[in-house]
């Protein structure tokens, strides 16, 4: 393993300063003045930010069973290409990850690929049927490091009581996919003038902020801490804002497509613009904005869900739900939060990097001494087109192809090793 000297460039955590970093076996040497350093590999970071690696906590890798979408290879090279050091992927492959040796396979399979860390979520229930519980601590036991049937919500809330008290007894973390199916029903859209003038089935909003009100109600009732996924609805925040007033043991994530983008999308009946939760309007990017500016969105995440071209060149109603994300959730996140001066860049790590590595269990990279060598050299000034056919990894379903984003990811470290 060769060391590298990271030179000049803006070191962010939680702070800001410019200094040299010096990388040696895999880990954080020196930070500062390293005139007198000689290394294997010197990168001038000049103008850029040096700040840990991102931390996704939501996303869906395909395999098993699923790779004509994605492999666990494809999408944790896309993840280092993003600035993703550490992945966490959704248990909704073929067969569902229920059982310890599928974590071990999904483990294995991304210490082969060498890329991002991958770290598996495993199912709630048996065969993500929502109708009995897993056995969560065998599974924690076995690697996993969260619960979720993400994809679908655990509509029973019996079960989803169980769940959360089976969590607590363990201290697992529940991540839930907030969705009350007999509200959303068949919808493939935000229900609004939008999906009128389209044609299209609505999905309304009171579909996740009843899913959310539930939870939040079951886990204040238990005194078990719950992650709510992909809030995407001004309610949701509200709901989540109050909740936490009351010291209810929420927390809860947004995503890129959820504050800078909305219903407007799928006009053009542009299935890379189907998502679920789907795309809502200017005020509820407005109010995700908000929430993660007081704190009461605590994780940016991708849930970057890959799929063939095939599935998505499809009529909308028939196409598939999701966009890729690991590529230009940074820059979005740069473009849409800190150019505009919404947060800072160290409000910025928190959110992608230090929250979600806390929420899993995984360790918190510092850009210190003895710290773990997991960074991304993030160039600030760099403004760069979207071009789906080059992002790397299977999916090219890329709802921001063509789109003009401020800031690139140049350089990603793993453990010390260049990955980009």
């Amino acid at each position: 393993m060769g060391s590298i000297l990271i030179k000049n460039g803006t070191v962010t955590d939680t702070s800001e300063s410019i200094a040299d970093v010096y990388i040696e076996n895999g880990r954080i040497a020196r930070v500062g003045d390293c005139s007198d350093v000689r290394a294997d590999t010197v990168i001038d970071a000049s103008g850029k930010y040096v700040m840990p690696g991102l931390v996704d906590m939501h996303c869906h890798l395909r395999e098993p069973g699923f790779e004509h979408k994605e492999t666990i290879t494809g999408g944790a090279l896309s993840a280092v290409k993003g600035g993703f050091t550490s992945i966490a992927c959704m248990p909704n492959t073929d067969p569902v990850i229920d059982n310890p040796a599928l974590v071990h396979y999904v483990i294995t399979r991304g210490e082969e690929a060498g890329y991002a860390r991958v770290y598996p979520i495993a199912c709630i229930t048996k065969g993500m049927k929502g109708e009995e519980l897993t056995e969560m601590a065998t599974l924690k036991k076995a690697g996993a490091v969260a619960f979720s049937d993400d994809g679908r919500p655990v509509s029973d809330s019996g079960v989803m009581r169980n769940a959360l008290e089976y969590a607590k007894t363990f201290n697992l973390l529940i991540t839930d996919h907030t969705e009350e199916k007999s509200v959303s029903g068949d919808g493939v859209v935000n229900e609004g003038v939008n999906a009128t003038i389209a044609g299209l089935r609505g999905i309304n909003r009171a579909a996740e902020e009843i899913g959310i009100a539930r939870d939040i109600v079951l886990a204040e009732s238990l005194g078990a801490k719950v992650h709510i996924a992909h809030v995407s609805t001004a309610g949701g925040v509200e709901l989540i804002r109050e909740a936490k007033e009351r010291n209810v043991k929420v927390t809860c994530e947004t995503c890129p497509h959820y504050f800078s983008a909305t219903d407007e999308e799928i006009l053009s009946y542009n299935t890379n613009a189907k998502i679920n939760p789907p795309l809502r309007e200017q005020s509820d990017c407005e109010a995700i904005i908000d929430g993660i500016r007081d704190g009461t969105i605590d994780v940016i995440a991708t849930d970057h869900a890959p799929h063939s071209a095939g599935e998505k060149n499809r009529e909308f109603d028939l196409a598939p739900f999701g966009t890729v994300g690991f590529e230009t959730a940074l820059s979005l996140a740069y473009t849409y939060l800190v150019d505009p001066g919404n947060i800072d860049m160290p409000k910025l790590v928190k959110l992608m990097s230090h929250n979600p590595a806390k929420l899993l269990g995984l360790p918190v990279v510092y850009v210190k001494p003895g710290a773990m060598a997991d960074l991304v050299i993030f160039d600030p000034a760099r403004e760069w087109t979207v071009k789906a056919d080059a992002l790397s990894g299977k999916g090219r379903n890329c709802l921001y192809d063509g789109w003009l984003l401020k800031g690139k990811v140049m350089h990603t470290i793993v453990g010390g090793m260049l990955k980009c």
